[in-house]
């Protein structure tokens, strides 16, 4: 061996010897691997998560504004479709595709299949499994909504609200201007909404205009049946001592006797009242005479 490098060998240990040198302790990486496995369990709990975009948040669950956004939607589609005259039912994607509604996803089409759409008031059901709006009332044209008037108004039954008719009636406007002399209007007072009758020609009468003079003077908007009669009494008019509601009277209960019954005797033999029978000598006493 050359001794050049024996020397520059000898050399160096002398002078690393020499050289004060710091002992690096290894670190503890449990905690760092304790904390990189939150993360990374976090981080796929967050995958696993389906994400919010475009594509699939109509379809994620607990949607329920959603649902019954595209319900609402549906019904108010059919009801236009029946007032414009349009009659012949629709699948639910006929429905979907008239109303823009085709990229809802299967919960929400299961959903308005089996729930929704059957148990909807406003919406009938036809045994081919299609769909069609279910109005108040089942009238075609003016001829079959006078014909509703006039059964109602031999019935008693009141009254129609316009609403009503609207939803129910195909073109309603125009055959309500066309039927302007057959009904008549009247203004609810509680909600303002309007009312149809009919107006029944054979029931009008002529008045006397100062009866109509004084009808239309008398206010009684303030006053009640109770100060109206009191008024009457007053005046000497007892007219209206008959009419009007009146309550039902509960019959009385009789009650019950207290009295002792009293035994009754046998009413056999009665003509033999008078008549002593005696068996010791076989002899019959009648009104003192004696009898063998």
């Amino acid at each position: 061996m050359d001794p050049a490098l024996l020397r520059e060998r000898e050399a160096f240990k002398k002078k690393a010897l020499a050289t004060p040198s710091i002992e690096k302790k290894k670190k503890d990486d449990s905690q760092f691997k304790d904390e990189s496995k939150k993360k990374s369990k976090s981080s796929s709990s967050v995958s696993s998560q389906p994400k919010l975009d475009a594509t699939n948040y109509k379809t994620m669950t607990g949607s329920s504004s959603y649902r019954f956004g595209v319900l609402a939607r549906i019904v108010r589609h059919m009801r236009a479709r029946h007032q414009d005259g349009d009659d012949h039912p629709l699948t639910l994607d006929e429905v979907l595709d008239e109303t823009n509604q085709l990229d809802v996803g299967s919960k929400v089409k299961q959903w308005l299949q089996s729930e929704a759409l059957q148990n909807n008031p406003k919406i009938e059901c036809t045994p081919d499994g299609k769909y069609n709006f279910k109005p108040v009332y089942k009238i075609k044209d003016k001829k079959s909504l006078l014909r509703l008037l006039k059964q109602h108004d031999l019935k008693g039954l009141g009254g129609i609200l316009l609403e009503d008719v609207q939803e129910s009636l195909p073109h309603c406007d125009r055959a309500l201007k066309n039927l302007a002399q057959e009904i008549l209007y009247i203004t609810r007072p509680t909600d303002k909404k309007k009312i149809l009758f009919y107006n029944d020609k054979t029931a009008t009468m002529d008045v006397d205009e100062e009866f109509v003079k004084l009808w239309r003077a008398t206010a009684v908007d303030a006053m009640d049946d109770a100060k109206i009669e009191e008024y009457l009494e007053k005046q000497g008019i007892k007219s209206m001592q008959d009419h009007g509601p009146r309550k039902p009277i509960a019959p009385k209960r009789k009650k019950a006797s207290q009295k002792r019954r009293q035994f009754k005797k046998p009413r056999d033999n009665e003509h033999l009242a008078d008549v002593l029978e005696t068996y010791e000598d076989n002899t019959l006493t009648q009104k003192g005479v004696s009898i063998k």
